[in-house]
This record gives C-alpha cells, structure tokens and sequence, in this order.
C-alpha cells in the first residue's frame, strides 16, 4: 500500500474502548502484515507472532486493470505457514460506480481466500471532487462484497478519508469495517505506537507502520478480532471453505521435515537459530522464502543464501508442483552468461527477468546468483491496460515501464502506429 506518513494523534486510550466495546474474540490484538506484488510470490513476514496477512489480488487504475500475479501464492503461502489470509483489492474508482462494477465484476468471482473472510477496498487515491459520489461507489462495492458472502472493509489513511469520504455513512452501514492507517515515520516499529492511533470511529484494524521491518513491510494490529473471519477458530488451516490457494496451503504445512524435496519452496521458520555449519541464523534471513537446491539427509541446501539448514528447520510454502502462479524455473548464473542469453534460452525477454528477478541493472549478474523465471500467470500477460483516445504506443509503454517492443511482441502488432481507443493490451 502507498506509504504516506500521518500525522493525526490521539491518547492510547482509544484502543482500549475499541477493543473491549465489543465481543471478545480469539484474535483481539493480533498483528499482521498485508502484500502485494512487491512482497514476492510467497509473502514475508515479519515476526513469529505475526497471525495473518492480506493480500492484494488486484485492482483499477480509474478503468485500467493490473491484476497480482502474486496473489495465489501469497495466499497458500499464509495458509501453509499457519497464519490467516485475507484480500484486498486496489479500489481507485473515484466516484464511479461503473468503474466500481467493473472491478467487482472482475475480482470477486477471483477470490481465493475463504468464505467469510475480509475483501477490503484499498481507497487512497483517485477520488472525485464529489465527496457523496465517492461514498457511494465505495459502499456500492462493500455490499458486493457482502452479498458475494465475504466480510467487506474499508482501507485508506485518516487525512485522505476526510477530505474525500463520508466515512460515518459507511460505518453506520458496516459497523467496525475500517482498517485505517497512521504512522509518524519510517523507522522500524515492531509494535504499534498508539500515539499516532487515528482518532475515528469504526476501526477494525490499525496499519501502524509501513517499516515494520528493515526494508519495508506494512505491520497491523486487529483491534476487534476481524482476522478471524473465515477461520474456524480462529485456526488458518481450517478455513470456513476451501479455494484451490487455501487447500494448497493446507497441503504445504501438513508436509513434514521427511517429506521436504528438491524444488519446493519453503521459509526458514522465526524458532531457528543455527545455520547447520553452527552460525547463527539472521533475523532478515527468516523474513524470505528460498528454494530447496538440494537435499542430503536431514539438511537442505537453500537457493540465494547457499547455505545448508536443517529440514526440521524450514516450512515448506508448496509441495513442488506447478503452482496457481506459473511454473518457475531457477538459473545459477555461470561465468559468460548474460541476461538475454539466459531469457532466450526460457523463451522471455530480458526485460522480464530483470522484472521477476528485481534487477536495477540488468547488465550486472554475477557468477552463481540465482535467476528465476515463472511463466503463465505470474507473466507480463498477467496484466491489462485499455487504450484511451490520444494515446500511443511509446507513451503507454512508458506509463507502464514496458518497452514497444516488447509490446508489440507480447501484442502482435504487426503497425505500431495502428492502436485504437478501448483496444485491450497485454504488458
């Protein structure tokens, strides 16, 4: 989510109405994490005591939609690790409920996250200059969120909300649905400072921080036990109904040290200490995921890192088949081999694996780095964009950080300069 510094204050004490105002629940004080395309396939997160996380699945940019390859995979990822997964979809619609319905129209029949579960809106940006009109469109997405059988949240930050939303009419019609966030800076906050609690009715859940690890990640707490939607109990790996992510999920955690194999995924669980030379385990090593490069007896040997772990050590995030994201595929880069030597050999183009692979400078490998490439979902045809009238192919290409050539490629434009308005591209 777009991180933006708040600067509303109010006295802990808030929290403590909020939380022991209503019903008690299992989940009261829970902290979590939310995702998006920038957290990786599989998530991260940031604490052993971490209970959830919410995943972005997509969502407009006022008409043009950008789905999250990620998602899937996040949320088995979540499930596997024993933790509650949730969604949220990117909502900028200003005050359109035509927009609004296209995006409902395209994400909800999408969800992979358990009946009951929280669908937040994602409403920071975008908004129109006509306040009612945007509260509209936001409750008209809450009740399709609702009549869809899930648990409908509103997500922005204080300030924004404000200026833009009657937020009072969402909260009489959806009690307790705001996940609000405030945070003073971005120094590491591994707990919430209730300082800087937003003093608004009808908070649910609090985003307190978006540096809730060196490096970045957005850090929550559940302040009325809203994360257990979904879940019985409360329990991740007992969800209210099954999706093909959360039985992926459930799949990965059941899988015991025993059964961890050559290619699955798996995360250095928060309880390591020792690497299994006897050094100690960073932190920031557990906050990622790796892939098994091999295995010999009860150690396995992890992919970037290239260091030996104990298998009771590690929690495998799949089971080693192909996932809902594509099926990826590693390089250990070798003396000589450049990045378009190794794209063409998978069939992609550089520009792909400096993406997937978060490469600045694509002219800097070096000998046994790891490159991954996953095709189908968690491809560049993953995403759409809709021609508007005045544009042309070099300025869309810029707007999305995408060459016309590999436009024109992923597109099969046989006249660059022959694109129309509402033509639908591939990037």
């Amino acid at each position: 989510m777009k991180k933006l510094i708040k600067k509303a204050a109010i006295v802990m004490v808030a929290f403590f109405v909020v939380a022991a105002s209503g019903p008690v629940f299992a989940a009261v004080g829970d902290q979590g994490v939310d995702w998006s395309k920038y957290n990786g396939d599989y998530g991260n997160f940031g604490y052993d005591h971490d209970k959830f996380a919410i995943a972005q699945i997509g969502g407009t940019y006022g008409g043009s939609f950008v789905d999250q390859a990620t998602y899937s995979t996040q949320v088995a990822s979540a499930i596997a690790q024993g933790k509650r997964a949730h969604t949220y979809i990117w909502y900028q619609v200003g005050g359109s409920q035509e927009v609004a319905k296209a995006a409902l129209d395209r994400y909800l029949p999408k969800i992979q996250t358990p009946k009951n579960s929280i669908v937040a809106l994602d409403y920071e940006s975008g908004a129109s200059g006509d306040k009612q009109a945007n509260t509209d469109a936001i409750l008209y997405g809450m009740r399709r969120v609702k009549a869809a059988g899930y648990t409908p949240m509103y997500y922005s930050y204080k300030p924004y909300t404000l200026a833009n939303v009657n937020y009072k009419q969402i909260i009489k019609e959806f009690p307790n649905s705001l996940w609000i966030a405030a945070y003073p800076n971005y120094e590491v906050t591994p707990v919430p400072n209730y300082s800087f609690f937003p003093s608004m009715d009808g908070i649910s859940v609090f985003q307190f921080t978006s540096t809730y690890v060196a490096g970045g990640l957005d850090g929550n707490v559940d302040l009325t036990g809203i994360t257990d939607k979904g879940y019985e109990d409360g329990n991740a790996t007992k969800p209210d109904t099954d999706t093909p992510a959360t039985d992926d999920g459930k799949d990965a955690n059941e899988v015991t040290p025993s059964e961890i194999e050559e290619g699955m995924t798996v995360t250095i669980k928060f309880s390591a200490t020792n690497y299994s030379t006897g050094q100690a385990i960073p932190k920031w090593v557990k906050e990622n995921s790796y892939k098994v490069l091999q295995k010999s007896g009860n150690k396995v040997l992890l992919d970037n890192i290239m260091s030996w772990v104990a298998a009771s050590d590690v929690q495998a995030l799949d089971t080693g088949g192909s996932s809902s994201a594509g099926d990826t595929q590693t390089h250990i880069v070798q003396s000589g081999d450049t990045l378009s030597g190794i794209a063409s050999n998978w069939g992609t183009n550089w520009q792909e694996l400096a993406r997937q692979n978060s490469l600045s400078n694509p002219n800097m490998i070096y000998t046994g780095q790891i490159i991954r490439f996953t095709g189908g979902q968690s491809g560049a045809t993953s995403r759409t964009y809709t021609v508007r009238s005045g544009d042309n192919l070099s300025s869309i290409a810029s707007r999305l950080g995408k060459t016309v050539q590999s436009l024109v490629s992923m597109n099969g434009i046989s006249n660059p300069n022959l694109i129309y308005a509402g033509q639908t591209l591939n990037y």
